[in-house]
């Protein structure tokens, strides 16, 4: 635990950081060559809108405090649960959260010129994406960022955590939704055939 605890902590650290700059360069890299933002938010007011900025919110205190627990000592103002801080289960937090990073990676790598974060009301497509990942499941990517919140919670086991994680499943399973809802009026029947054969989540 000597060893361990504190190499989790820096992993923690870079972890986010690293992702918070992937995505951001991603976003723009996609804007440059394409010349129309990939990140969508919603109207003002509506449930997208508030789900991105709780997203957002929880995303900014993550980073922040890994950021911050690199150099000074916060478990007890984080409340750490001292029955679950032990090396076995930070390690399994640690691999859920690299399981999660590539896989979302893959995922969205997939689908490819059909990848949006949030509803694009001005996307132009023309085909359901119904095969590979999306034959076993609607929402592949929002399950896998699922186990990396519930991968962070052992990595990192206390009641920040823990509020994180409850907040984290209960913006994503509200935005999944939103985002089927939006596909539903898009591709009309043939997302209701689509939904009737595969599940939102397993």
């Amino acid at each position: 635990m000597d060893l361990i605890e504190p190499a989790v902590r820096i992993f923690l650290g870079v972890f986010f950081l690293m992702i918070g700059l992937q995505f951001t360069a991603r976003s723009l890299g996609l804007y440059a060559r394409m010349g129309f933002t990939h990140i969508h938010y919603g109207k003002r007011g509506q449930a997208s809108w508030w789900h991105r900025h709780t997203f957002n919110l929880f995303r900014a205190a993550i980073l922040l405090i890994c950021l911050a627990r690199i150099g000074i000592d916060l478990n007890a103002w984080l409340g750490v649960l001292p029955w679950l801080y032990q090396w076995p289960v930070l390690l399994v937090g640690v691999a859920l959260l690299l399981g999660s990073f590539t896989a979302v990676n893959y995922l969205q790598a997939y689908m490819h010129e059909d990848w949006r974060s949030g509803v694009d009301p001005q996307a132009k497509r023309t085909k359901l994406l119904t095969e590979g990942p999306y034959a076993r499941t609607r929402n592949p990517v929002f399950l896998a960022i699922m186990v990396g919140q519930f991968g962070f919670f052992l990595a990192l086991p206390s009641v920040f955590s823990l509020v994180c994680l409850i907040a984290g499943v209960l913006v994503i399973t509200r935005q999944a939704r939103v985002e089927e809802q939006a596909l539903a009026l898009h591709f009309g029947n043939t997302y209701e055939a689509y939904r009737a054969r595969v599940p939102r989540w397993f």
